[in-house]
């Protein structure tokens, strides 16, 4: 982690990015559902997706870390983790709503943001942080 990036800024980076990755994420997920792909595979594969965009960026421009395969596998348990409380949640709720209009966005922004506030904490608290 780069020590000239205040806590602010890297929050307001983590947001930004994770905004672009929430809507790779959101994006491929619904096109998956309208495809007829079950929900939990069509979340798989959008979780990857968006997770991929995430750490790629945010490795270089939020913490503005070097590669690391450490850091690499470290990300990689986390976001397993994380894709588990994520497409668990976001389960409960699609199900929970059966038959609402709004089920699919109002699950995913639920789920979306139970993830992130895991994965900016774990990431610089743990991942990134100075040594």
């Amino acid at each position: 982690m780069s020590p000239s990036l205040s806590l602010g800024t890297q929050v307001w980076r983590f947001v930004v990015t994770g905004g672009l990755s929430a809507v790779v994420d959101f994006g491929l997920y619904v096109a998956m559902l309208a495809a007829g792909l079950h929900v939990n595979v069509a979340k798989t594969l959008s979780f990857i997706a968006g997770t991929t965009t995430a750490y790629l960026i945010n490795r270089r421009w939020t913490f503005q870390a070097p590669p690391s395969k450490a850091r690499f596998v470290a990300v990689c348990v986390l976001y397993a983790v994380t894709y588990a409380v994520q497409v668990g949640i976001n389960y409960v709720f699609y199900v929970a709503w059966d038959e609402k209009p709004w089920r699919v966005p109002v699950a995913f922004v639920i789920a979306q943001g139970t993830a992130t506030v895991i994965n900016f904490v774990v990431q610089r608290a743990v991942i990134f942080r100075l040594r």
